[in-house]
């Protein structure tokens, strides 16, 4: 997460988030009223959610002194208003809600995962795919540039989860915005929520990621939203000295 004066460029954000490397890199810009505007980039273009940029933003301004830890965190993002509060040791955040519409699966993609499925679906931003197994999801490899193919952000590959403590698994490829597989996505379990809500029957559910380094979010599917919640940690601190800005002013 960057903390960013006004007049910061996306050019200049997406120069850092290309340095950075990471899946995405949070920037928020305070704003009078005293919310947030919130913008993501991945290392090669910009996302209109994520869900784990918005997670550590909100840590690092209450762990700041920027938000009271009492207070919730409202930030003003490409997808609407989005909210994130203390929970405990959890942060839980307030995003739209984005169920998959079922979808014949488009040329070369299941062959790209290397896998058969029992669904595809398109949200607004990906295809999901459920296959048979949650071993089926670990231990699929799939063929990144292949993958780059489809004409959306990224593939969600699911499964009903077969371990204790969780009941549905999946993982995320986005090789399209330099991505090739996300730790944990926020922004896909808004799809899955409701996905495996309908399917489960319960409006209340818990999601592993698990990619190599894994990730759980307890999901709470509340009409057309979703609640996530998850858990962050400090790692490092920095400062910038990359001049401002790079290229014309954003708007």
């Amino acid at each position: 997460m960057c903390l960013l004066p006004e007049e910061a460029s996306a050019e200049w954000m997406q120069h850092v988030a290309a340095e950075l490397g990471f899946s995405e890199t949070a920037f928020p810009v305070h704003r009078t009223d005293g919310d947030y505007n919130l913008r993501w980039f991945a290392p090669s273009a910009e996302v209109a959610l994520c869900g784990h940029g918005t997670l550590a933003t909100a840590h690092t301004l209450w762990e700041l002194g920027e938000l009271p830890p009492t207070e919730s965190a409202r930030f003003h993002t490409k997808s609407g208003l989005l909210t994130a509060a203390k929970r405990g040791d959890w942060i839980e955040l307030d995003f739209p809600a984005n169920p998959p519409t079922e979808t014949p699966s488009p040329a070369g993609l299941l062959e790209a995962l290397g896998l058969a499925a029992t669904y595809v679906g398109r949200t607004r931003f990906d295809y999901l795919v459920e296959v048979e197994s949650e071993d089926a999801v670990r231990s699929a490899a799939p063929d990144f540039p292949a993958v780059k193919k489809a004409p959306v952000r990224g593939v969600i590959l699911t499964a009903r989860s077969e371990s204790a403590g969780a009941d549905f698994v999946s993982r995320f490829f986005a090789p399209s915005i330099g991505v090739d597989e996300d730790p944990v996505t926020g922004s896909s379990h808004t799809a899955l929520a409701p996905y495996w809500a309908a399917k489960l029957g319960r409006k209340e559910l818990v999601g592993h990621q698990v990619s190599a380094r894994g990730g759980v979010v307890r999901c709470t599917v509340a009409s057309d939203r979703v609640r996530l919640a998850g858990q962050a940690v400090t790692i490092v601190r920095g400062a910038w000295a990359l001049p401002l800005p790079i290229g014309p002013k954003s708007k």
